[in-house]
């Protein structure tokens, strides 16, 4: 893939600015929206890579507008909000979000958020393309997890699930009974050093959603307190 495009949808004008000039600098291209029904509209233009997406905004917030781009795309998107309380990232995470960034931050912050989403989403456009040769598939009861097509079956059901959502549900699928800890996940899913795993909690109850039939009852993904999280094997 050459040059990526992405869009940064964020009402005030000097913050948009700023990250169009960094963003420049590492030859991204860049489009601008000022709210969620601009983004929109641009997204039915252009073919976005990745999202930079500010939560306060006019007209169109960024939950609402994530929640209606994730209807039809799966690029990644980073959700930008002044402020750093926990209700506002399990909000944009719940949503569809994969990573968020308290403002103020630094441009190299952001630059690395952006550079290991695209990483890992061209990893996973890649593996979407791939003609199955000995598919991967992993199967633990009701659960069969296909790596080759990137595809999830509940009971037989396709779920739809999230680049970020599909890779920590196969690190746990392929070894059932593991016990992973939320540091490890996200090393050997972002492929970088744990800074923040809050995140982590929130993709696992999203997962949960989707293969449980009763999540706050799991039948399958566990929790260890204290330690981390495993796929329960299956007698």
């Amino acid at each position: 893939m050459g040059t990526y495009n992405i869009l940064i949808v964020e009402d005030d004008k000097e913050i948009r600015d700023g990250i169009e000039i960094f963003l420049k600098s590492q030859n991204y291209n860049v489009y601008k929206a000022a709210d969620g029904v601009e983004g929109l509209a641009v997204m039915e233009e252009r073919e976005i890579h990745l999202a930079i997406v500010d939560i306060m905004m006019p007209r169109m917030d960024g939950v609402t507008m994530t929640m209606k781009l994730r209807e039809k795309y799966d690029f990644p998107v980073i959700m930008l909000s002044a402020k750093s309380e926990e209700t506002d990232k399990v909000i944009g995470l719940n949503i569809g979000a994969d990573d968020y960034v308290t403002k103020p931050f630094t441009s190299l912050e952001l630059m690395a958020r952006v550079n290991s989403q695209l990483r890992r989403y061209t990893r996973f456009q890649n593996r979407t393309g791939a003609v199955p040769q000995n598919e991967k598939v992993y199967v633990v009861g009701g659960i069969e997890l296909n790596e080759e097509t990137v595809e999830v079956l509940v009971d037989g059901n396709p779920v739809k699930m999230t680049p970020t959502e599909f890779k920590i549900l196969a690190l746990l699928m392929r070894t059932p009974g593991r016990v992973y800890s939320a540091e490890e996940i996200y090393e050997r899913v972002w492929n970088e050093k744990a800074v923040n795993t809050d995140t982590i909690m929130v993709h696992v109850r999203n997962i949960r959603d989707k293969i449980e039939i009763n999540p706050k009852e799991p039948k399958y993904l566990k929790v260890v307190w204290g330690v981390g999280y495993k796929i329960e094997k299956q007698s």
